[in-house]
């Protein structure tokens, strides 16, 4: 299941949401003020993994001992 980040622009709320298919077209609400009128909001952790570099802990070195 893919989770979605949202921003509320009524009041500012950043939240996620589990979405049960990429083709599901679920309403979204937002939890503090009830606005149907979000963001998807770009994610940190989209943002790292999807420019297709290795994070600086997971990069492999070759020739180094264990």
């Amino acid at each position: 299941m893919p989770v979605y980040e949202y921003r509320c622009p009524k009041c500012g709320e950043r939240f996620e949401k589990f979405v049960r298919s990429f083709s599901a077209q679920a309403e979204v609400v937002c939890p503090r003020c009830g606005n149907t009128d979000v963001e998807k909001a770009v994610s940190l952790f989209a943002g790292l993994t999807g420019s297709g570099r290795a994070s600086s802990g997971a990069s492999c070195s070759s020739g180094g001992s264990l």
